[in-house]
């Protein structure tokens, strides 16, 4: 099981933000996808315990929040939810936070994982009532296995056929009440059928940067270590909205200090630390100037994500979720129907004007 979008967690030590008077080959600092043990564990440490600890996303919390309480009140299970939105911006963290708030079972599984229909089926079979059934990945379930999934989530019912020709037989297996959560990157992914099956869509946005500054504090309290004002500022700037990215820089900072500067993550630990990742004075790291290169190359003309890719030698899916919306959202790039474009700005961040 794959614990991924976690980042909060309990507790905040204002005193840990407060203000005072040769490259490295890894793998990108804002990858986003799941990564060894012990980054898994890092985030899983991170994990908020309830919707009081999910900082960042207070319009998505307020219509659960009351969604839960109309529930109660009716005694019904809450209705269906689907999670959209890039990676790492929180949704298994609140699929999780969901779990706690209402005081409902959790079961976690991924779309990948459920292959036969059966493996859905002995999943369903066995939840509590009131349960709330997490799938990650859900656009990456097969259809065959989401046609089951119709009746499970309508009349918590689930009908298969035995047997072939004149001797098949219907059955109809009862389920208890339960919860269906889905997350998603790629919601189009997903066919309208099974999209309007869910009660309530839930759409994860970029966080802000004072967001992703308080995510940032209460990590560093976590983890014990000493965060000055200005380099939480500069950290939750270069997070690019995403607090898994914040959260994974925070980590790389943390061995910085503890090994050069007695464990304070301080202005000169973060210039150290970024120059290790190869993340330059704007944010960007070398995938990016990649990206933007290979674009000045083209004189104006629109690259193709086919293309793009094998030019800068990175998989197109990286470039679509980890590279590119935070590249358009500063306004370096532009998405056409002939490809990607290189906008004036991103020609004066990479040939700056002198003086």
């Amino acid at each position: 099981m794959h614990q991924r979008d976690c980042f909060l967690g309990p507790g905040l030590d204002s005193a840990l933000c407060r203000g005072q008077n040769g490259s490295m080959d890894a793998p990108s600092a804002f990858a986003t996808g799941s990564t060894a043990n012990g980054e898994e564990d890092f985030e899983r440490g991170l994990r908020p315990h309830d919707f009081s600890e999910f900082l960042g996303q207070e319009t998505l919390l307020e219509p659960l929040r009351l969604m839960i309480r109309a529930a109660r009140e009716r005694d019904e299970v809450l209705e269906h939810l689907l999670f959209s939105g890039l990676p790492g911006l929180g949704k298994t963290s609140l699929a999780f936070a969901l779990g706690a708030e209402i005081g409902a079972p959790l079961r976690v599984t991924s779309g990948p994982a459920l292959e036969r229909a059966k493996d859905l089926v002995g999943i369903l079979s066995q939840l509590e009532a009131g349960s709330i059934l997490f799938i990650d990945e859900i656009h990456r379930m097969p259809r065959v296995v989401e046609e089951y999934l119709y009746g499970a989530m309508e009349r918590f019912q689930i009908e298969f056929t035995l047997d072939q020709g004149v001797h098949a037989r219907l059955l109809k297996l009862d389920i208890k009440p339960f919860t269906l959560v889905g997350a998603t990157t790629r919601e189009g992914l997903l066919t309208a059928a099974f999209r309007s099956r869910f009660g309530h869509g839930v759409r994860f946005e970029p966080y802000s940067v004072a967001s992703l500054a308080q995510i940032l504090q209460r990590s560093a309290a976590l983890l014990a270590v000493v965060l000055d004002a200005d380099a939480c500022q500069r950290l939750a700037e270069h997070a690019r909205g995403v607090p898994r990215i914040a959260n994974r820089l925070l980590r790389r900072a943390r061995d910085v200090a503890q090994l050069e500067n007695n464990g304070r993550i301080s202005a000169a630990v973060l210039d150290r630390t970024f120059d290790l990742l190869g993340i330059d004075a704007n944010g960007l790291e070398r995938a990016d100037l990649r990206l933007l290169a290979c674009l000045a190359q083209s004189g104006g003309t629109a690259v193709g994500l086919k293309s793009l890719a094998v030019a800068i030698g990175e998989a197109e899916d990286t470039i679509e979720d980890v590279l590119e919306p935070w590249l358009i959202r500063q306004g370096l790039i532009a998405r056409t129907p002939q490809g990607r474009v290189l906008l004036d700005a991103g020609r004066r961040l990479l040939n700056p004007a002198p003086g």
